[in-house]
């Protein structure tokens, strides 16, 4: 019987064998189109899993987590104190709960508002570094989703530029879902281009180098059209957890 103590843990040879699928489709995407695959960021969704697994991930050599819940990411982040991780916070933020995002968080990629954006920078402490954050941008017209207007972003982006505690690095969005690689890529592009045109207005800008876009399903079409972080759960944990019933 072999001892528990020196079992393999199944976590980590799960997360181990995931990374190694995802990380292959990122690496087959830019080599597709000729990108450096040094150049995009896996960030893993860890909404609703748990402690331990995140622990497996981190083993497995994952260090930027994504959290959408604000409680549930604040109980990961005391539980997972111990280890080097770089918090992403990549949920719809309402403006009363900024406090603990700008306390403990390294990113935040769901801004939307000029409202959150300023509680975000006066309420980060003083001893850390500027906040990094993304603008989320409403693509598709679809209302059940989070994100200022692109009519919105030039005003916004520029007031976010202003603000000392916050580095504006960049963009984020979730477009409608789509059938296939070039109906998934038109939005992506779409983004790609507000950002283009966000450095052009800024050349002096020094942080605008990010595009938050592509999940488990649309990472290829999102790389294609030039992400630089892309937000991946399912592929990497498997299904998430059904919710109990009421």
């Amino acid at each position: 019987m072999s001892n528990p103590a020196t079992a393999p843990d199944p976590n980590l040879s799960g997360a181990q064998g995931n990374i190694a699928k995802v990380l292959k489709r990122i690496g087959s995407a830019c080599e597709n189109c000729s990108r450096d695959p040094a150049g995009v960021t896996l960030l893993a969704v860890s909404k609703t899993r748990s402690a331990q697994e995140i622990r497996a991930a981190h083993a497995a050599g994952l260090t930027r987590f994504g959290e959408n819940y604000l409680q549930e990411a604040l109980e990961k982040v005391g539980l997972l104190a111990d280890l080097a991780i770089e918090w992403h916070f990549i949920g719809p933020l309402q403006a009363n709960k900024t406090r603990a995002v700008a306390e403990h968080m390294h990113w935040v990629h769901s801004v939307d508002r000029l409202r959150v954006a300023e509680r975000l920078a006066a309420q980060r402490p003083a001893q850390l570094a500027p906040l990094n954050v993304c603008i989320q941008v409403q693509l598709g017209d679809e209302d059940s989703k989070s994100g200022c207007t692109e009519a919105e972003l030039p005003d916004l982006a520029a007031t976010i530029m202003r603000l000392p505690a916050l580095a504006l690095r960049g963009l984020m969005a979730i477009p409608p879902p789509a059938a296939d690689l070039e109906q998934q890529r038109v939005h992506f592009a779409r983004l790609a281009h507000l950002l283009r045109q966000l450095r052009a207005a800024h050349p002096t800008c020094p942080h605008l180098d990010t595009l938050s876009m592509g999940m488990s399903d649309d990472l290829e079409a999102a790389i294609i059209e030039g992400a630089t972080i892309v937000r991946v759960g399912t592929a990497l944990f498997g299904p998430r957890p059904a919710k109990s019933p009421a």
